[in-house]
């Protein structure tokens, strides 16, 4: 599962260090939050603010309601030069537009020229890259998203990497969780992801992961990816599919039995 597999422009990428002699896809994700944290303490010729007009910020010993930091966006703001909204560890970039009702929690890092749209939902642990569309009602947690990449209705991302020139089609879903036996949901234990690549079992060691998807993936409207899902670059996920788990190579199509696909 060689990088090349998924990612084209790699190299464009800000943070593609993170992404340097790793062993699997989705082993970024096992170090993201100190990967964020590191990223935020290294910025420079940034703007730190506490405060910023059309943004409600909040930490927990402000609003007892809330469980962790966040930003409300009360108002459409277009952001002109790179802040850090350093009570929450919220990065924006510059030409970033927010959409009123949009909720972000920290730590995040949000690239140039980016739409986060009315009622969007950033969980917390989001690195998005530049011009990217985060749209309505989508959410987003533990996750990377690189350079132009849109999520624009109804999307789910979980545990997830996500390349670049990606389109996720309305109501499309990255799911994250398996299945748990009443046992384990009792006991409140979420058992280790499995996967088969080439006939061999791979622990992911992870207990949460969505999918890995390669530079101009096409997933279609209302397709679901099941945990562990990796989709190599230039693949097509047509509407209302189910994909189960597993490395799929770039250039794959995944469609119904009885649809015929048309090449390009």
């Amino acid at each position: 599962m060689d990088l090349k597999n998924f990612y084209t422009h790699l190299d464009e990428y800000a943070y593609r260090e993170w992404f340097e002699g790793i062993e699997t896809p989705w082993q970024p994700l096992d170090a993201l939050q100190q990967s964020v944290s590191d990223a935020l303490d290294g910025l420079q010729d940034v703007r730190k603010v506490s405060s910023f007009d059309g943004l409600m910020l909040a930490k927990n010993d402000t609003l007892s309601r809330l469980n962790e930091p966040a930003c409300y966006v009360e108002r459409w703001v277009e952001i002109e030069e790179p802040v850090l909204l350093e009570p929450l560890g919220i990065y924006l970039d510059k030409g970033t537009v927010l959409e009123p009702s949009a909720l972000i929690k920290g730590p995040a890092l949000i690239g140039k020229g980016c739409e986060i749209r009315q009622g969007a939902y950033l969980r917390g642990n989001v690195v998005v890259g530049d011009h990217c569309v985060i749209g309505h009602n989508t959410e987003i947690k533990n996750s990377i998203l690189m350079n132009h990449t849109e999520v624009g209705h109804f999307n789910y991302i979980g545990d997830s990497i996500i390349g670049s020139y990606v389109n996720l089609g309305a109501g499309s879903r990255l799911a994250n969780l398996e299945f748990r036996s009443p046992e384990d949901k009792r006991d409140m234990l979420f058992p280790r992801i499995l996967m088969e690549v080439d006939g061999s079992e791979i622990h992911t060691g992870r207990s949460k992961f969505g999918a890995v998807l390669g530079d101009y993936v096409e997933v279609g409207c209302n397709a679901v990816l099941c945990p562990a899902v990796l989709l190599g670059k230039e693949s097509w996920v047509y509407p209302n599919i189910t994909v189960p788990k597993g490395y799929y190579p770039p250039l794959t199509r995944l469609a119904p039995a009885d649809r015929k696909i048309k090449p390009r």
